[in-house]
C-alpha cells in the first residue's frame, strides 16, 4: 500500500543544505509519522519540521558524495510504504566553491596555496630593518646598562653597613663588580698599583682600607661613595 509522495528538487547540490518533502496527499488518510533516522540513504538529516497543513514533514538533508543519491522505501506502518526516491547529486560544483570531495580523507584535503614571497619579502624588509636596528641598539646599550646596574648595587653596599667581616665581603665584592662593569673582568684581581696606574686613587685607597679592614680588623679611613663614583666619571 502506498500512497504518501515525496516532493523533492531534481538535484541537490554537493555538500550543500537542501529540502525535501514527505507529503500524505490523500485528507482521507493519517499524515505519515514523523521521520526518526539521522540518514535518508545515502542522505544526511540535518533538520526535520512539520508542513503548514500538518499533512506531512519538511526534511533538511545534505549529500555528502556525487552520484545518484538513492532514498530506499520508507516504512510508515500500517502496511504503509513511501517510495522510493531518487536525486541526482552532480559531481561538479557552482564557480568558487570548494571542488574538492567533502568529508573525505586525505585525498580530499585542499592543496596547499604557495607563499607569494615576490610581494611579501619587498613587505617585509621594513620590518626586519627595524628589528635589526632596535636589537642592535639594545646591544649597543648593554655595557652602559651593566655599569648602571652595578653603580646603584655598589651604592647599597658602600658604606658598610657595619664592621662586620659579612657586611664588608659583600661591599668588596659590590665594588669590584663596578670596576669590572668598567674596565673588563681582568679589574676583578686589580691590586692598588693598578688602580694608581689607570689614575684610580680613590679605588686604590679603597683597595687597601678594605683589605685592612677585613684582613688586619684595623679601622681605616675609607673614602666616600660620592669620591669614588667621580673617579668612574668618563670612564
Amino acid at each position: 500500500m502506498t500512497g504518501t509522495a515525496w516532493k523533492a528538487p531534481g538535484e541537490l547540490a554537493l555538500g550543500q543544505l537542501g529540502t525535501l518533502e514527505l507529503r500524505q496527499p490523500d485528507p482521507g488518510l493519517p499524515a505519515p509519522p514523523r521521520p526518526g533516522e539521522d540518514r535518508l540513504g545515502v542522505l544526511a538529516v540535518r533538520g526535520v519540521e512539520p508542513l503548514a497543513d500538518g499533512r506531512g514533514w519538511r526534511i533538511t538533508v545534505q549529500p555528502m558524495a556525487p552520484g545518484i543519491a538513492v532514498v530506499p522505501p520508507l516504512d510508515l506502518g500500517t502496511g504503509r510504504l513511501a517510495e522510493e526516491l531518487r536525486i541526482t547529486v552532480p559531481r561538479t560544483v557552482p564557480f568558487g566553491a570548494p571542488w574538492m570531495g567533502v568529508g573525505g580523507g586525505g585525498q580530499d584535503r585542499l592543496s596547499a596555496l604557495p607563499c607569494p614571497w615576490p610581494w611579501t619579502l619587498p613587505l617585509l624588509l621594513p620590518l626586519a630593518a627595524a628589528g635589526w636596528f632596535l636589537v642592535r641598539r639594545h646591544a649597543l646599550a648593554a655595557p652602559a646598562r651593566r655599569r648602571r646596574a652595578a653603580r646603584r648595587a655598589f651604592s647599597r653596599k658602600w658604606p658598610p653597613a657595619g664592621a662586620g667581616r659579612a657586611e664588608l665581603d659583600a661591599a668588596h665584592a659590590a665594588g669590584r663588580a663596578l670596576l669590572a662593569a668598567h674596565f673588563g673582568p681582568e679589574a676583578l684581581g686589580w691590586g692598588p698599583e693598578a688602580c694608581l696606574d689607570l689614575g684610580l686613587g680613590p679605588w686604590a685607597a679603597w683597595i687597601r682600607g678594605l683589605d685592612d679592614a677585613r684582613f688586619a680588623l684595623s679601622r681605616p679611613a675609607l673614602p666616600s661613595l660620592a669620591t669614588l663614583l667621580a673617579a668612574l666619571e668618563g670612564r
